[in-house]
C-alpha cells in the first residue's frame, strides 16, 4: 500500500500483473470467453441461482449508489472515478443475474431481475442500499465492501461453477482497485486535517454495524459449502491496517440490529431501498418490453 494522497498516481503504480488499466472500464478480456454454461452436475441449480441472486443484488445496488455521485462528488475526476467502480459492479451484476436465471433454467433475464422484482425480492445486504450521505460515509462504505467482496472472489475463482469462477476472477481484479480507491481516501481524510479525519471516523462509525451482515452465511450458501464467516478475521485484518495507517480508531459499535431474525438477505431491507428501485425500474416499467 502506498500512501502517495493522489489517487491517480496510486492506480499507476506497479504493472497489476500487466493488465491494462482500470481506468474507464476499458482493458478487461470478456470473462465468459470460452466458458462453459453448463450448470455442473454435482451443483444444485437452485441453490446456485439463489446465490448468483444474492451478489448481482449487492454489485447492482451499490453501482446505483455509486453513480449517483455523478454531479455530487466533491471533484469532477471523483465523478469519473466513482462512476466507473459502479460500471464495474454494474458488469458484474449483469453477469451474476443472468447466471441465476440459466442455472435455475427459468431463462429470466438480467433485466428481470433489476426491473421486474418487488422490493422483498431482493437479497442484498443492507450496506449497500444506505443512502450515500457523506462522502466519507461513501468512501467506508466502499472500503468495507470491496475488501470483504475481494476475499470472497479470490475464493470463488477457485470453485466448481465455470461461471461464477469466471466471474469471480475477473471481479477480484476491479474489487482491488476499488479496495485501493478507498484506501486511499480513508489515508487522506484520516490522516488530514482534524476536521476531515472527524468525518471520516464519523463515516467508518456509521458503516460498521453493517459489515456483520457480509459474514452472516445464509441457508443457501451453507448448502453450497461456502461460510463467509471464514472471512472475517482476514478481512478485519485487512481493515484495522488500513484504518491504524489512517490514525483514525477501528469502531467498537456492535452489529445491525436484524428485524425478526431477519435482514437483507432474506428480503427485509431498510427505508432506503424503496426509493432506490423506484428510480432505478420506472423506465422499464413505464415503457415494458421497450429497447432501444
Amino acid at each position: 500500500m502506498t500512501t502517495d494522497d493522489h489517487v491517480y498516481l496510486t492506480l499507476a503504480e506497479g504493472d497489476h500483473e500487466a493488465e491494462a488499466r482500470w481506468a474507464y472500464g476499458t482493458g478487461f478480456a470478456d470473462p465468459l470467453l470460452g466458458v462453459d454454461t453448463t450448470v455442473p452436475p454435482d451443483v444444485d441449480g437452485a441453490d446456485l441461482s439463489l446465490y448468483c441472486q444474492l451478489l448481482g443484488d449487492d454489485a447492482l445496488i451499490l453501482a446505483q449508489r455509486l453513480i449517483e455521485w455523478c454531479t455530487r462528488a466533491p471533484e469532477l475526476e471523483e465523478e469519473v472515478a466513482l462512476a466507473n467502480l459502479g460500471l464495474d459492479l454494474l458488469g458484474q451484476a449483469r453477469l451474476l443475474l443472468t447466471r441465476a436465471g440459466q442455472a435455475d433454467g427459468s431463462g429470466r433475464t438480467e433485466d428481470d431481475f433489476a426491473y421486474w422484482r418487488a422490493e422483498h425480492e431482493f437479497r442484498n445486504v443492507r450496506l449497500v442500499e444506505l443512502a450515500n450521505g457523506d462522502f466519507a460515509f461513501s468512501i467506508a462504505r466502499l472500503l468495507l465492501f470491496a475488501t470483504a467482496r475481494r476475499a470472497l472472489y479470490q475464493r470463488l475463482a477457485g470453485g466448481p461453477d465455470p461461471v461464477l469462477a469466471a466471474v469471480a476472477a475477473r471481479g477480484v481484479k476491479e474489487l482491488a482497485y476499488h479496495q485501493e480507491y478507498a484506501s486511499a481516501w480513508t489515508l487522506r481524510l484520516g490522516d488530514g486535517t482534524a476536521y476531515s479525519a472527524q468525518r471520516m471516523q464519523a463515516g467508518l462509525d456509521a458503516a460498521w454495524p453493517l459489515l456483520d451482515e457480509l459474514f452472516t452465511a445464509h441457508e443457501v450458501e451453507l448448502r453450497l459449502g461456502l461460510d463467509p464467516a471464514e472471512l472475517r478475521e482476514p478481512v478485519l485484518a485487512e481493515l484495522a491496517a488500513v484504518i491504524a495507517e489512517a490514525t483514525l480508531a477501528v469502531p467498537t459499535v456492535g452489529p445491525l440490529a436484524r428485524i425478526g431474525g431477519r435482514a437483507g438477505r432474506d428480503g427485509v431491507h431498510t427505508e432506503a431501498l424503496g426509493p432506490l428501485l423506484a428510480e432505478l425500474q420506472s423506465v422499464a416499467r413505464e415503457h415494458p418490453g421497450a429497447t432501444w
